[in-house]
């Protein structure tokens, strides 16, 4: 018989065990996603160019860049406070919860698609260095309204683990991506070469279509669950049902922080690069990017999963069970950052200019670089995760924000001097330091309470 302090084997640990089935739904349609993400990247290259996908890249980023800015981090906020009222048999708080969520994420998804209409001839200046691809800009907007809902559902999903339903969305929205830029490659084959404007179209509607069917699927799935959980009238609950609501503010107005500290200094790299640099070297590092997100989307199933088996032993108190917990996903993380970026950093060299083309062979010193960064943050993916459940998102924030505000200042000092490869290694450092000291934060308050 095992004692309650000692530690069960790896095949019998019921948190990690839980962790991995929930991941595993996911985990087989984002190793399926990636390996259509790979080919995919590959023919947009071929198909448009270096320079001409740097561009797309810039188009994409800003419209979701501008969402990112104004909503809140609502997946997050439902999965502490929804997750917290069903645990209590509290029904109507977690309806509550849900249709205030819901409500705000309508609002203000909506302005952020007013928001990108408004600056699209700016931003098609300052980050596109042409005017004429205002209705670029304008046109990848609309993804904003067909992801109203996408957090919020998100939320509810992992609340209710519904991930092998999520995995299947997330299968068809890269097939569907996959498909449109396949045909797109066969037919300029076909007709012996389309116009340059007319491939960026068909490429952009393939990242747009493939956006909008995610984010209704999510949506419809969620709404399903919601009247099968909370019955048919649940968005009928007055608001006066809100939990905690001064401390579910001051949870939801953290993480919308944490999203506009990560804004600046991660997401928006390429609109740094395009207006400092130019679109060609944002399409160097977008090719360094699309070789490491397989490395990404395998290890991004064990984050949510992660986050709810914490929240619960957190809450339990039971902190053997977290701290075995987080040491096991991150030797897991460590084993398939180890196996599959160290043979990227082998054969990249070789590898990146027979997929993309000669002219995209600079793309490899970017790689070896953002592997370094993006490898500890994936190992210590649980960071965010374990101060969220521990009551204490402003943590990160400041973290975040605190070595992100170096970064930011050091990327326009340096990089105009010192090009695109001080932007990957300003990257890479910003990780290594922000996410190592967040995960020993972490750790030492599992410490003090236990």
């Amino acid at each position: 018989m095992t004692s309650p302090d000692s530690k069960p084997s790896w095949l019998r640990d019921p948190l990690l065990a839980r962790v991995l089935r929930n991941s595993s739904y996911l985990f087989g349609s984002h190793s399926l996603s990636a390996g259509l993400s790979l080919v995919q990247g590959i023919l947009a290259v071929r198909l448009l160019g270096v320079t001409d996908w740097g561009l797309v890249t810039v188009i994409t980023t800003f419209a979701i860049n501008v969402n990112r800015l104004l909503t809140f981090r609502m997946s997050e906020v439902i999965v502490k406070h929804m997750g917290a009222a069903l645990t209590a048999g509290k029904k109507d708080e977690a309806a509550a919860v849900v249709k205030a969520a819901g409500l705000t994420e309508i609002a203000m998804s909506a302005l952020a698609f007013l928001v990108v209409l408004a600056l699209a001839p700016w931003g098609a200046v300052r980050f596109g260095n042409d005017p004429q691809t205002a209705h670029w800009f304008s046109l990848y907007g609309i993804v904003l309204l067909g992801n109203i809902l996408y957090e919020t559902s998100t939320g509810v999903l992992q609340v209710t683990r519904r991930f092998n339903r999520q995995a299947g969305i997330n299968l068809t929205q890269s097939g569907i991506t996959f498909g449109v830029v396949g045909g797109a490659f066969l037919v300029n084959l076909w007709a012996g070469g389309l116009p340059q404007s007319t491939l960026i179209f068909y490429v952009l509607m393939a990242y747009l279509l493939g956006k909008i069917y995610a984010g209704l699927s999510i949506a419809i799935l969620a709404l399903c669950e919601l009247r099968d959980l909370l019955g048919p009238a649940w968005w009928r609950v007055p608001l006066d049902n809100l939990p905690e609501k001064r401390s579910m503010a001051f949870f939801a107005l953290n993480t919308n922080l944490n999203g506009t500290v990560n804004l600046f200094v991660r997401d928006n790299i390429p609109l740094y690069m395009s207006s400092l640099l130019g679109t060609t070297e944002v399409g160097y590092f977008n090719i360094a990017m699309k070789l490491i997100t397989p490395i990404l989307l395998i290890l991004d199933p064990f984050i949510w999963p992660t986050y709810v088996e914490i929240t619960e032993s957190v809450a339990a108190q039971k902190w053997s069970e977290t701290r075995r917990l987080l040491k096991r996903v991150s030797q897991i993380a460590a084993g398939v950052v180890g196996t599959l970026g160290g043979g990227l950093a082998l054969v990249g060299w070789w590898l990146i200019p027979a997929l993309y083309g000669a002219d995209a062979a600079p793309a490899y010193p970017v790689l070896l670089i953002l592997l370094a960064g993006y490898g500890v943050a994936n190992i210590l993916q649980w960071n965010r995760p374990l101060l969220l459940a521990l009551g204490k998102p402003q943590v990160q924030v400041a973290a975040s924000a605190l070595v992100g505000a170096a970064e930011v200042a050091l990327i326009f000092w340096l990089v105009p001097r010192y090009g695109y490869l001080m932007m990957a290694a300003l990257l890479s450092g910003y990780f290594i330091l922000s996410i190592g000291f967040t995960a020993w934060r972490g750790l030492r308050e599992i410490n003090r309470q236990s």
